[in-house]
């Protein structure tokens, strides 16, 4: 495969794309699916048959269109006509339309493309998503796909990589917001011929979906993204991490690496350069802690999913003991385009110490659930009120989770805050790798902290006593409030062990797992006091 044959098949693409008068793309995300997407296709497929528009009409079946909770969706080019709560019934009524006047009633709920939820977004690393075919690499190479893998091996040098990627001032998004460039330059100057990158997909925070979501929809973009990375740091084999819990994915991704081996555009020699670059991908049992770096080495390696203290870290000594760069879903997918527009174009979106854009799960009692990338700095109450459409069935909103079991609960009052990583964490929580819950004046905080420790206890690998043992205490504790059986002692026990677990424990997950308790108690302290059993004096 040579420049060439890349804009070759662009264009072939592009004009067969062009011979048909009208595009149908329809939604074959996980979500879509589980409402019977495959039943809609089927149903337009057989109709646009039927109706003899075969020849005029394309049937592209695409990832994920982003308003999650009004699937499965399906919209029209050119008229860019976006409908939603499709059945395969009001299907054929769709396909109908293109040939004679029906009425309104046969159709499915219409959607509004200047609707705040989808004018007030800025797609880098979904401006694939939705609009090609997942499964298709010459969809992808017609978007431009996999011309700045060979831009880089042809026209930079892996030092020229690195810094065009520091230029733009990328931070890690799963989580941690730990500078990109300066992560990839460690690896690159670490001694010895053998290097790894890792791809992080090990996603498991309650209510995201941000990963699965980009892989089902542009797997090939992180598969791009992880050979620019391999160059720039000198690695010649690369892991994808996922959980067994996201199969569309995996499936996906498997057809993405063969058909990128059958192109050429991964293997030996890509672009007929001395760069050789191989991926494979291992299949995770769905711990949580897994998602913690070490252990997701050692889950690699085939052992326990276990962390290990650090120093040394993985960009020293990581997998086998050599060099390992490791960076989740979403860093990756920013990287063609960083190498397509440059650093600084990507630095110009966002705030000072936030850059670009950030994916997240809009989810939880708010009106337009789904999945929604916002420029960095964008408030919380943009994204719930605008974005979100505000909370469901005229209750009043109370709060919003970020962060998952790592994160915290941010009060009404403070929506104005902007979304980044400096303003969330001193708020006493965290943007983590995205999911951001909404709740409602019905909520209780309690609750929530509960059902968060809940998981974290469940979740611990037990190598540690203070989070194997500390969650299980933290359990006890806020079981013993939200049955109004404790006291005010007890209530000072919580606060006590919530700072023990996390200045003590080993990894990120104990280190964390009291975030949640400690952003309600300081928020939403009368919820607890309420539930104090009065004491006689």
């Amino acid at each position: 495969m040579n420049l060439e044959e890349l804009l070759n098949i662009q264009r072939e693409t592009k004009i067969k794309r062009q011979q048909k008068s009208k595009q149908i793309r329809c939604c074959t995300a996980s979500g879509c699916l589980s409402c019977g997407a495959d039943n809609i296709r089927n149903s337009l497929k057989s109709a646009i048959k039927e109706a003899d528009l075969e020849e005029q009409v394309e049937l592209r079946s695409v990832g994920c269109m982003g308003l999650c909770g009004q699937g499965p969706s399906i919209e029209i080019e050119p008229e860019k006509t976006l409908y939603h709560n499709v059945t395969p019934e009001n299907a054929c009524a769709i396909i109908a339309t293109l040939n004679q006047t029906i009425s309104a009633e046969e159709l499915p709920p219409q959607g509004d493309l200047n609707h705040p939820f989808f004018t007030r977004q800025k797609l880098i690393v979904r401006e694939n998503s939705g609009q090609i075919d997942p499964e298709s690499i010459d969809d992808y190479i017609s978007a431009g796909g996999y011309q700045q893998l060979h831009h880089i091996l042809l026209e930079m040098n892996p030092n020229e990589v690195i810094q065009e990627v520091t230029k733009s001032g990328l931070r890690g998004r799963g989580g941690g917001g730990y500078p990109t460039g300066v992560k990839w330059a460690t690896v690159a100057k670490m001694p010895g011929q053998q290097k790894y990158v890792i791809c992080n997909a090990d996603e498991g925070d309650p209510g995201a979906f941000m990963d699965r979501a980009i892989l089902e929809s542009d797997p090939h973009r992180v598969l791009e993204g992880m050979a620019i990375a391999a160059y720039a740091v000198g690695a010649n084999h690369g892991y994808i991490y996922i959980r067994a819990e996201y199969p569309l994915a995996i499936k996906r991704l498997q057809k993405a690496i063969q058909q990128a081996k059958k192109y050429g555009l991964m293997g030996s020699q890509i672009f007929d350069s001395p760069f050789d670059f191989k991926i494979d991908i291992r299949v995770g049992a769905g711990a949580f802690v897994c998602g913690e770096e070490t252990a997701l080495i050692a889950s690699v390696e085939g052992k326990r999913g276990n962390p290990r203290p650090r120093p040394p870290y993985p960009a020293q000594s990581g997998l086998w003991g050599h060099p390992t760069l490791i960076n989740n879903v979403e860093t990756y997918a920013n990287i063609a385009p960083i190498i397509r527009e440059g650093g600084d174009w990507y630095a110009s979106i966002g705030t000072e110490n936030s850059k670009g854009t950030k994916v997240f799960a809009l989810t939880g009692k708010v009106k337009n659930i789904g999945l929604i990338e916002v420029p960095m700095g964008t408030t919380i109450r943009q994204i719930v009120e605008e974005i979100g459409g505000g909370v469901t069935d005229g209750r009043q909103v109370k709060a919003v989770q970020t962060g998952g079991p790592s994160g915290g609960c941010i009060p009404a009052h403070l929506f104005d805050t902007p979304v980044e990583y400096d303003s969330l964490q001193k708020l006493g929580t965290i943007m983590g790798s995205g999911g951001m819950i909404v709740m409602d004046d019905t909520t209780s905080m309690v609750e929530i902290s509960r059902f968060y420790m809940e998981f974290c206890r469940e979740e611990s690998c037990g190598k540690c006593v203070p989070c194997r043992a500390g969650t299980v205490q933290l359990h006890d504790l806020l079981t013993k409030l939200a049955e109004s059986k404790a006291n005010h002692q007890d209530l000072a026990k919580l606060e006590s062990l919530c700072q023990m677990v996390k200045a003590t424990s080993l990894c990120g997950l104990g280190m964390t797992a009291p975030n949640p308790v400690l952003s309600t108690l300081h928020y939403f302290r009368d919820e607890y006091l309420n539930l104090i059993v009065s004491e006689k004096s």
